[in-house]
């Protein structure tokens, strides 16, 4: 290396070659022998033999995969200069003038093939020479007694499936494991994922149109290995198995290729999803990816690999548990966003369950570790994207029987309950940061809550908990959007009572019981005196939310309360996410049932509902799978959230423009008057006496009793008309694909540790703390 800052003329190949001829060396080697240091003084001091050093690394892949790596000594040249890549690209990204070296024509790179070959950037030389050895015969795939295939046409032409790397989507047959073949395309993986890195280097911006040069040209027409390596990737990554025949602790015992192979693989697909409409992509959900049978070998594969860590067993720590769980749920959220036929796929029937119980786990397990509220966004933002289906809601009614290790109480019911109590212990026992996410929770439960057949007594008694919390005085008065949280919970219960009234016995005693809440909510103080005593009071007592109730204490068998981050932790910083009205855009239920958009501009209006009798019949509603009767079609718009969500809300422990808020009467006037009471007031009048009269005649303390009178109970016709069913659909925007973007890298970043390809250089994308 004290010759490299000399510059050494390009011809003099006995220098050149002693970088790549040794044949003993493995990634970790090549990490060893070069360090940062000397990376950076040959960039800065001798940038002609780095030049060099590239191209001519280059020049070797785009003779290997023209040959094909006929010998052992050409297949070691190839990966050691795949090695040296995978080391240098990121020193070359992180310099601003070295940037376009990569995209320019270099003199004498081409010597290998032809003139039309030498004009082609060297990015370009490189993708296509990796995207080829990807598919080479004895060193990536199977060889085959036919020759080489000559186009995508071609490939998809062959009888075999041996081009391929494992069957599942379009191919029926895998051919045979060979751990060479998996070894050597993780390598070429690892050098793809690095150029595509470059994104890593460049400040985040909201500019959705600065493309990826590398992600785009390799998702483009010009690569004819695109959608073949689309197939092999997706395919290796669901067919995976890490449980393997289940021989415990088997993964103490042997080496696993293939368990490195398919984390290099999901990180590719989710990079190259990333850009808008690559063509290997668009091309793939149509032509290739559209039967039914594709959508489900994708939707088991991802629902096993994102359970592998729920699993428990007899021994302990004796199954291998996977660590790219992150991945897999972005992955899962790339594929619903880019092909809304396997969403539909997704939803039409109950395996949609076996992707929302893992998320609840992850959701439940890093609520309190502030290095994985990541983790914690991209579930609830699936969970959102899911929840603006109809099909979703329905689905949450089947049954939950597993037995998941969660710190939940116990309790017998639905999916439906499942979701509401870890989404209520989230928001009392998560940490401070989680804030921003109470209004994407809430809105999932809204989006949910016509479609609930039943809620058990744990489930209601937690929604009335969390209304308890929101609607303290000192809660509403300390910060400009907290008040919208109690206006997505009386949706809610709107919701409920409306179209699913029957079978909600639980939610209706629970609100019996709690009317106190309801009746204070509706005599709502907005004096000046009371506004300031709520808020001194607030700078005295501790975090309301917090205050567990006293069913919190029985717990699910083999849970453990979430802990922090251990010390030492490193954690990549994220771009702030925009608030749930830039997240969501407003939909109306239609008569037939489909959605109708509602325009942004409408301000809240609060109806005078009439209360005729028979206007409304909730029973049939209820019985004909929640469908919407045209009765229930109110030309105006009743939209029971404010519109001012224009900022999001605030953290009110870290924020200094909280500190400086100062409510006024006519502020709290403001949104007092559009509180949607009217339903849960009227249900109160009606049911409140018949219950005490109940009592008192029949001396009845036992609450199965008073349940069993409300479970036979009917209001129809006393209740007001009903409000439309109002749904809050994902939208993405500039603001969430930026979001997306760092959350991605800082995953990758975090996770490629063996060999460490970008630590202690300088990205720019995010920022990486120790905690």
């Amino acid at each position: 290396s004290g010759n490299a800052i000399t510059p050494v003329e390009a011809t003099d190949d006995a220098f050149w070659d002693q970088f790549w001829a040794d044949t003993a060396t493995t990634v970790q080697d090549v990490f060893a022998l070069l360090p940062a240091a000397e990376i950076r003084a040959v960039r800065e001091e001798s940038p002609s033999n780095l030049a060099t050093l590239c191209y001519k690394a280059v020049e070797k892949l785009v003779q290997g995969a023209e040959s094909g790596c006929p010998t052992e000594k050409e297949k070691q040249i190839v990966l050691n200069c795949t090695r040296m890549l995978s080391r240098i690209l990121p020193y070359i990204f992180e310099d601003q003038d070295w940037r376009g070296f990569f995209w320019s024509t270099v003199p004498g790179a081409g010597r290998a093939g032809d003139e039309d070959e030498g004009a082609r950037p060297l990015a370009e030389s490189l993708l296509l020479a990796v995207a080829d050895l990807l598919f080479c015969p004895d060193f990536t795939v199977q060889s085959h007694k036919k020759g080489r295939p000559d186009s995508v046409e071609d490939m998809q032409s062959l009888d075999s499936c041996e081009y391929i790397w494992e069957a599942g989507v379009g191919f029926a047959q895998s051919p045979p494991l060979n751990y060479i073949h998996d070894i050597n395309r993780t390598e070429l993986l690892r050098l793809l994922l690095t150029c595509f890195s470059e994104a890593m280097y460049l400040p985040p911006t909201s500019d959705n149109s600065i493309l990826n040069p590398w992600v785009t040209f390799f998702c483009s027409t010009e690569n004819r290995h695109a959608l073949p390596l689309f197939t092999s990737l997706l395919n290796v990554v669901c067919a995976y198995d890490p449980i393997g025949y289940g021989i415990p602790y088997n993964h103490l015992l042997f080496s696993d290729y293939r368990e490195q192979l398919v984390e290099q693989a999901v990180q590719i697909l989710i990079v190259t999803l990333d850009t808008p409409h690559p063509v290997m992509y668009t091309t793939s959900t149509h032509t290739e990816i559209h039967r039914e049978e594709d959508y489900d070998f994708v939707l088991k594969g991802l629902a096993r690999l994102l359970t592998n860590p729920l699993t428990q067993t007899y021994l302990p720590n004796s199954t291998k548990k996977i660590q790219f769980h992150q991945e897999l749920l972005v992955l899962f959220w790339k594929l619903c966003d880019f092909n809304k036929k396997f969403l539909f796929f997704v939803l039409k029937s109950s395996d949609v369950l076996d992707i929302l119980v893992p998320i609840l786990y992850y959701l439940n397990d890093a609520r309190a570790d502030q290095s994985r509220v990541g983790l914690m966004h991209i579930s609830v933002f699936i969970l959102l994207l899911l929840s603006g289906e109809r099909n979703f809601g329905v689905r949450l009614n089947k049954p939950y029987s597993l037995h998941v290790p969660m710190d939940i109480p116990v309790f017998t019911g639905t999916h439906a309950d499942l979701l509401i109590v870890v989404f209520h212990k989230i928001i009392t026992s998560g940490h401070q940061r989680l804030q921003p996410l109470y209004d994407c929770l809430l809105t999932i439960v809204v989006n949910v809550s016509p479609y609930l057949k039943s809620l058990s007594m744990v489930a209601a008694n937690k929604l009335l908990h969390l209304l308890e919390a929101f609607s303290t005085t000192w809660f509403l008065f300390s910060a400009p959007q907290n008040h919208h949280l109690v206006f997505f919970l009386l949706e809610a219960f709107n919701n409920i009572i409306q179209y699913q009234f029957d079978g909600n016995c639980n939610l209706v005693y629970a609100i019996i019981r709690k009317r106190n809440v309801f009746h204070q909510l509706a005599n709502l103080p907005s004096d000046p005196t009371t506004i300031q005593k709520a808020l001194q009071r607030k700078r005295k007592s501790p975090d309301v939310i917090s205050r567990t109730s006293s069913q919190e204490t029985v717990s699910m068998e083999g849970s453990r309360p979430a802990v922090p981050a251990e010390p030492g932790t490193l954690k990549a910083s994220l771009v702030a996410m925009p608030g749930i009205d830039k997240l969501t855009e407003k939909s109306q239920v239609s008569e037939d049932g489909t959605l109708v958009a509602v325009p942004q501009t409408e301000s809240p209006q609060t109806p005078e509902h009439s209360a005729a009798a028979g206007t409304s019949d909730t029973e049939s509603i209820s019985g004909r799978d929640n469908e919407v009767s045209g009765a229930n079609i109110v030309t105006s718009m009743t939209c029971s959230l404010n519109e001012e969500m224009a900022r999001r809300r605030l953290s009110s422990s870290s924020s200094s423009a909280i500190s400086h808020w100062n409510p006024k009467p006519d502020w709290v006037l403001s949104w007092k008057s559009k509180l949607p009471l009217q339903t849960i007031m009227r249900l109160l009048q009606v049911l409140v006496p018949q219950v005490e009269k109940i009592c008192i005649d029949k001396g009845l303390t036992d609450e199965s009793e008073i349940l069993k009178f409300l479970q036979h109970g009917t209001l129809v016709g006393l209740l007001p008309v009903p409000h439309p069913i109002l749904i809050r659909k994902y939208q993405a925007n500039a603001g969430t694909a930026m979001w997306f973007c760092t959350y991605m890298w800082g995953v990758i970043y975090l996770r490629n540790v063996d060999p460490p390809i970008w630590y202690d250089t300088d990205v720019r994308l995010f920022e990486i703390q120790r905690m």
